[in-house]
């Protein structure tokens, strides 16, 4: 089966065909760093994740942007109410950003640009647009004329033509209501609210606007025409379509072959919101005491086109399948018999499995339940001793490409007993096979003594330490 994505250009799923394979540029919106990312933020950076790794699996040469959004309303109205500068706001919360992605163990991408360190190309991408008769300026503002693109719309399936005489008109602010569709601002020009919030340029003393900063970073960083661009469904419109519009207007290019969006996540089947009381950031769950692999595999496992639910039943849900991967893997590492299955076939249906339910548009929660599927054959398997050092080692190899994909399926490294206590928990499993229980009974009262607790669970027998 070959590797198809669902296309919200087109709305249908289509095959993958990058412009110069096996090299893939991928282009992601990142945080406004004013604030601590919330987990709805969160979900669409894992589903981001696992596309970029999905895509390093199957053999791709990944190029993944992820800019970094350091100038924008949000960030001068903070800046104004708690008197901090825009650097100093910026770069905590970018420090905090990048916390939390190495805490849910989200892959670093290639590149981070920050926009107020593209001014020059901003500038010059306006010039372009101004020179082409696609902007006008107005008191010393430049807005992109939407009816010079009459493909705009094509995103979102917004029918401009259907918009009625003199509804149009000009929008500052960056980001605005779904249904307003008007010129918007590519520079906008010095006003006393900004405070010293501005750059003085060939356009004038101003700033620039939120949807130009991610076509000019994009286009210098992957080409005018790139494979994959992705973000939130609330990304979709106006700001990809605003994206489209100006860069396919500079450069008379299509602009990105593949739109990937994913769905809104929800909190205990509610919109989540500070006034409801569901508002949380990856701080917040971490000082609850919540594993953050298993808010990983909460964001992770539903198709990221599904809205998600995120609840606490499912965080421990999630806590119980990782565990039950651990002690898999423990019962793996404790096979010392060198005749027996050599797993080969289960293996091979597994990632086959596996790997065609990520080629159908990274049906993750499939992927998955092949991997669980797996797993309990096999500890069938083990339970009658049918499973050999080589099958064994086989089994594990898989979880780590599979782990290399997910993020999920590899142990803590703290929770990996000795290779010793490993062997003798491996001797007290063949003790009992052969109905020797006073030796079976010795290794774990010797192993007791050290620290180790032996404890017999319907997937085998799991060790961890006393103390």
């Amino acid at each position: 089966m070959a590797l198809q994505f669902y296309n919200s250009l087109t709305r249908k799923k289509e095959e993958f065909t990058p412009l110069d394979p096996p090299r893939v540029g991928m282009y992601t919106c990142g945080p406004t760093v004013y604030n601590y990312a919330h987990i709805g933020n969160l979900r669409t950076f894992m589903f981001e994740d696992l596309l970029r790794r999905y895509l390093n699996y199957r053999g791709y040469v990944v190029r993944h942007v992820m800019n970094l959004t350091d100038v924008e309303d949000k960030i001068i109205r903070t800046c104004r109410e708690t008197g901090e500068s825009r650097e100093s706001l910026t770069a905590r919360y970018t420090q905090a950003f990048f916390e939390d992605l190495d805490a849910l163990g989200i892959e670093r991408a290639e590149a981070y640009p920050a926009a107020t360190d593209h001014i020059n190309d901003i500038v010059a991408a306006i010039k372009r647009l101004l020179e082409k008769g696609h902007a006008y300026e107005i008191d010393g503002s430049v807005y992109f004329r939407l009816s010079s693109f009459p493909d705009y719309g094509k995103l979102s399936h917004f029918d401009i033509a259907k918009l009625q005489s003199g509804a149009s008109g000009r929008v500052d602010h960056d980001e605005y209501e779904t249904d307003d569709v008007r010129d918007f601002a590519l520079w906008k020009a010095y006003d006393e609210d900004d405070g010293d919030v501005y750059w003085e340029t060939e356009l004038g003393k101003g700033r620039p606007g939120w949807h130009i900063e991610c076509s000019c970073m994009s286009m210098k960083y992957l080409g005018e025409s790139f494979d994959i661009h992705c973000g939130g469904i609330d990304n979709l419109f106006p700001h990809h379509e605003n994206e489209i519009a100006q860069s396919e207007a500079a450069t008379g290019k299509p602009f990105v072959r593949y739109w990937l969006h994913s769905a809104h996540l929800l909190v205990e089947n509610k919109k989540m919101s500070k006034s409801a009381g569901n508002f949380y950031t990856l701080r917040d769950l971490l000082k609850m005491g919540h594993d953050p692999l298993a808010i990983r595999w909460v964001l992770l496992a539903t198709h990221y086109r599904q809205p998600s639910n995120f609840t606490f039943e499912a965080l421990a849900a999630a806590g119980r399948s990782l565990q039950r991967i651990r002690d898999f893997r423990i019962r793996l590492s404790e096979v010392r018999q060198p005749d027996g299955d050599d797993l080969r076939d289960a293996c091979e249906t597994c990632e086959t499995r596996f790997r065609e339910a990520l080629d159908d548009d990274l049906n993750i929660s499939a992927a998955l339940a092949s991997v669980f599927e797996f797993i309990r054959q096999v500890n069938v398997q083990l339970d009658q001793f049918a499973v050999g050092r080589g099958g064994a080692e086989r089994a594990l190899a898989l979880l780590d490409r599979l782990n290399a994909v997910t993020g999920v399926f590899a142990p803590p490294i703290a929770e990996e007993a000795p290779r010793e206590v490993l062997d003798r928990v491996a001797a007290r499993t063949e003790a009992r096979r052969n109905r020797d229980f006073a030796l079976a009974d010795a290794i774990r009262d010797e192993l007791a003594e050290s620290g180790w607790l032996i404890e017999d669970t319907p997937d085998g027998p799991r060790v961890k330490r006393t103390d």
